[in-house]
């Protein structure tokens, strides 16, 4: 009978046990899965917002990181939708210590994405972009990206500093990126530089063939001319040979008339207003002549 009453123990001592190894393994697996949803909202936090891209009337949703809709084709932004529960958790999770500091999207390393705020994969991400030849050309391109949410867009876009492109410096490469050119235009954009001796004004680049306002409206936001990098033209000093080589002359006959107003005149009177009164430049090409940067007749 004691015998029956000890095995009988011993299999209920046993089946505790076990019971309580299961109960102990699936406590620990409830935990490893709170917190590891925990975690994944946590990181979660700051995922960027829905993209959809609209084609006439029907919405494309856009997981391809950055927009690159059609022209024509709007675009919003939709925050994506989170369970109650989910945003309380959300809610009391302490935020990671995150930095703001004055940075150019299309040069800001890794580490630095990671101190703005973003996460790893986010940096990431934004890095292979660039190594794929993308480029931000203003802040508004970096908001489009599809790892950079509404909120830190909006604590970020005052840090954003994208340098503008000096047309007196820049190279073909460099152009080629702006929007709406490509390599005709950069090639363009340089030969026309050399002719005029260096940009004076941006609204140069609408003397270029087939370069219109409305090409000129879409990069006109993104280049400058650095005063450092303009060199006077010297107008008063060249001859006709080399004068006739400017768009704003364009032939011998003009030139040698430049250098006819010149031997006939005090240096007083050389200006470009005197040229047009003179009838040396047309009223339009003296009109762009003054715009741009003449050395002074004694330099």
């Amino acid at each position: 009978m004691s015998a029956g009453k000890q095995k009988g123990l011993s299999e209920s001592f046993i089946i505790g046990v076990v019971a309580l190894i299961f109960l102990m393994i699936g406590y620990q697996t409830a935990l490893f899965v709170h917190n590891a949803a925990v975690l994944k909202i946590a990181a979660g936090r700051d995922e960027p917002d829905t993209v959809y891209v609209y084609a006439g009337s029907e919405a494309v949703s856009d997981h391809g990181g950055l927009d690159m809709s059609e022209e024509g084709a709007g675009t919003i932004r939709k925050n994506a939708d989170h369970s109650p529960r989910a945003e309380a958790v959300r809610k009391n999770i302490p935020y990671r210590r995150v930095e703001s500091f004055r940075f150019d999207p299309n040069t800001v390393s890794t580490d630095d994405l990671c101190r703005l705020g973003f996460t790893r994969k986010q940096a990431e991400s934004i890095d292979n972009y660039r190594k794929k030849g993308g480029r931000f050309h203003r802040s508004s391109d970096f908001s489009k990206s599809f790892v950079v949410s509404d909120s830190i867009f909006r604590r970020l876009e005052p840090f954003i500093d994208i340098p503008l492109l000096d047309l007196n410096v820049a190279d073909s490469a460099a152009l080629d990126a702006l929007p709406g050119i490509g390599g005709w235009f950069a090639m363009k954009i340089i030969e026309h530089r050399k002719a005029l001796g260096g940009y004076s004004y941006k609204e140069q680049l609408m003397d270029i063939y087939r370069f219109d306002r409305e090409k000129y409206d879409g990069l006109s936001d993104l280049v400058t001319i650095g005063k450092d990098n303009v060199t006077p033209y010297p107008l008063w000093k060249l001859s006709a040979d080399s004068l006739r080589l400017h768009p704003y002359i364009g032939d011998y006959e003009t030139a040698e008339a430049v250098v006819l107003f010149r031997e006939n005149n005090d240096k007083e009177q050389w200006t470009i207003e005197n040229l047009a009164e003179a009838g040396v430049l047309s009223e339009v090409n003296a009109e762009k002549m003054s715009g741009c940067t003449i050395a002074h007749p004694d330099i």
